[in-house]
């Protein structure tokens, strides 16, 4: 079992940056992928980012790549979001998922572990 627990949302303008991160409570935080999906009001939640469990598998979602930078601390069991040159269009929940000995996959099905979600909301 993984209990996953998201922070740093907030409210930001058009530009600006945040960094979510992700504390994971388990023993087997290196044997995890972990992924950030978000999800805004009406919408399908959609994948962002993931990073493998070795760390080496990195993928993201063409809306963000170039803007957002996931990686992962094994000495704090954490998983970070950095945000740059945020859009209104970003404005959701942003949740984060763990994958046993996973690959760094898109679709969140293939995610066993969910945290709560953190909301991001940027004002143009």
């Amino acid at each position: 079992q993984v209990q996953l627990v998201e922070s740093g949302g907030g409210l930001v303008q058009t530009g600006g940056s945040l960094r979510l991160s992700c504390a994971a409570t388990t023993r087997t935080f290196s044997r995890y992928a972990l992924g950030w999906f978000r999800q805004a009001q009406g919408n399908e939640r959609e994948f962002v980012a993931a990073i493998s469990w070795s760390g080496v598998g990195i993928n993201y979602a063409a809306t963000v790549k170039g803007r957002f930078t996931i990686s992962r601390d094994g000495a704090k069991n954490t998983v970070y979001l950095q945000m740059n040159s945020l859009k209104p269009e970003d404005t959701a929940v942003y949740y984060c998922a763990a994958d046993f000995w996973g690959g760094g996959k898109t679709d969140y099905a293939s995610y066993d572990y969910w945290g709560q979600g953190t909301q991001v909301t940027v004002s143009s």
